[in-house]
């Protein structure tokens, strides 16, 4: 595989580009010009006709979900039979269908880390989702590449991944709108408080469209009704002062976290 299009300018975009103009030869598609500017080592591509013309082995759609599919549908009729579809998205309600129906060869994966929250310069410590359901040469393809990167890896279907971040990002995203949502100016804020400050801030950086497609994981509605039941649990506590129970509260918690 040598030619690669990467779908979106963004920050995800963007660092796919950084990472593989290096070893492929890579053009990136922005309907924002602006956004490709300090690009170099790729081609910069403004019109859908240009994408027919480079002629792309592999296509990273990097948009945000809910434009996902619409812009794979607009460029399917430029591609090569033989290109390979690819998403990166948080959320893959939908895919699976829409991939069946194009009849492209496809690879799904989720890279679970963005630039406000990591250090891309050393992932070491993050990981990658690779959808099992993808074409061979698809999945070959983003092992090697993650691989590259030091990222740990793990495979699941399309229903698996979903049921997965659904907890793993859901819950911490949830944890951190509702300490945001009851915040107020603090003037000698604890250690604590500000570890839990600058993660609600990181949070609230990200594009809403981001955030609201991760919440939105038809999973995510489960996860947090069971914060919603744990917190009705603590304030029984509370309100009934039961130093005991408190105990039998913080060890389950314990046991949850080792």
């Amino acid at each position: 595989m040598k030619r690669i299009l990467i779908l979106g300018a963004g920050r995800m975009g963007a660092w796919l580009v950084e990472e593989l103009c290096h070893d492929y030869d890579v053009a990136v598609f922005d309907i924002d010009a602006k956004k490709m500017k300090y690009f170099f080592n790729v081609t910069r591509l403004t019109r859908h006709e240009m994408i027919k013309d480079f002629n792309p082995e592999m296509v990273i759609n990097a948009v945000t979900l809910h434009k996902t599919i619409p812009v794979f549908e607009e460029i399917l009729p430029l591609l090569d039979k033989n290109c390979i579809l690819s998403d990166i998205t948080s959320v893959k309600t939908g895919l699976k269908d829409f991939y069946a129906e194009t009849g492209f060869r496809f690879v799904s994966t989720h890279p679970m880390f963005g630039p406000t929250f990591s250090n891309i310069r050393d992932l070491r410590n993050e990981n990658a989702i690779i959808i099992t359901d993808s074409c061979p040469e698809g999945i070959e393809f983003f092992r090697t590449f993650y691989g590259s990167l030091n990222l740990n890896i793990s495979e699941y279907s399309f229903e698996g991944h979903d049921k997965t971040t659904a907890y793993s990002l859901s819950i911490p995203f949830v944890s951190s709108m509702v300490f945001a949502a009851v915040m107020k100016k603090q003037d000698a804020p604890g250690s604590t408080f500000k570890k839990h400050m600058l993660i609600a801030e990181g949070l609230l950086s990200e594009d809403d469209y981001l955030v609201s497609e991760i919440l939105f994981n038809p999973n995510t509605l489960e996860q947090v009704e069971k914060i919603n039941a744990k917190l009705s649990y603590l304030i029984h506590i509370l309100k009934a002062h039961d130093f005991d129970e408190m105990v039998k509260f913080l060890n389950t918690l314990r046991e949850n976290i080792k």
